[in-house]
């Protein structure tokens, strides 16, 4: 009987170490997608397809990293508001132009669509600390340009750009005029124990049930809930309530970790979004919300 309890220990000890070994090589694959199944990393199609006005802009990173993007204007001698859009995980910014179209005919504002790095055309391999560069070099390039108002610069975050717009919001209170987040996650380690139950054990920031021993080797912690409640600009959560990937509990936490020092707070949900059409199901009631916070703030 012992030396059979000691193959179960022993069994569900090489799981746990292979499982950890695995976390620690293949982490930026789990957490990042740059490419949907069954498609290519090439963009399926451009903004020219939209009959977008639209320019291919070449940055590169503080760490030389080049990175492709679109600048879109509604029509050429717009002044309104820039949105420097990020996106979610999964596939490359011509996934979003659809909604980006309809963005430009609600709002009349410019829109700047960056490529992280190794999504789209952008070189190099993604990665948290790769990705706050690539976003810095973005704002930088908006900042620099004379054909648009730069005190009227607003970060709109959906997913995983929520957790990389609020960290360049963070980072830069003078160049930012406010911020958009939209199903955003509270961390990628409470994201772990949602997609993994058992996770929440061994890994978490917010919704960590026990020691938190597997933290450490996370790379990519994004700790969105950290960075919100040290913004002092405006910000607007979005928020579907049906969202089957980030638990809407997320977004409530962010909200009143922001909203604890920041009364400039705007939280608006919508009962039949989903992670990825909140933006669509939401209709006029999501369009005017942010028009109202434009005119509001920015």
């Amino acid at each position: 009987m012992g030396s059979y309890m000691s193959l179960i220990l022993y069994g569900v000890g090489g799981v746990a170490v292979a499982g950890v070994a695995l976390l620690v090589a293949f982490q930026e694959k789990l957490v990042y997608v740059p490419v949907l199944p069954g498609l290519t990393r090439s963009y399926s199609v451009t903004p020219a397809r939209f009959r977008l006005l639209s320019e291919d802009v070449w940055l590169t990173s503080s760490d030389g990293i080049r990175l492709h993007s679109w600048f879109i204007k509604p029509f050429p001698d717009c002044r309104g508001p820039t949105m420097l859009f990020f996106q979610e995980n999964a596939g490359n910014i011509a996934h979003r132009l659809e909604m980006v179209a309809i963005l430009l005919q609600r709002l009349h504002c410019n829109v700047f669509m960056l490529s992280y790095r190794g999504y789209g055309a952008s070189d190099g391999f993604p990665s948290q600390v790769g990705i706050t560069k690539d976003a810095q070099a973005a704002l930088d390039h908006l900042i620099q340009r004379t054909d648009i108002d730069t005190s009227r610069i607003v970060v709109f975050g959906r997913s995983l750009g929520g957790a990389v717009g609020a960290t360049l919001t963070k980072n830069n209170p003078d160049k930012v005029a406010a911020l958009i987040l939209e199903n955003t996650f509270t961390s990628i380690l409470d994201m772990a124990g949602v997609l993994l139950p058992i996770l929440k054990w061994f890994i978490g920031k917010s919704g960590c049930k026990g020691p938190r021993i597997l933290n450490f080797l996370v790379r990519s912690p994004w700790n969105t809930i950290d960075v919100v409640g040290q913004i002092k600009q405006p910000i607007l959560f979005l928020s579907g309530l049906r969202d089957e990937m980030v638990p809407p509990s997320h977004m409530e936490m962010l909200y009143a970790k922001a909203a604890a020092n920041n009364r400039r707070c705007l939280f608006v949900d919508f009962p039949t979004g989903m992670h990825m059409d909140t933006w669509l199901v939401g209709g006029d009631v999501y369009w005017r919300t942010i028009l109202e916070f434009f005119e509001k703030h920015v």
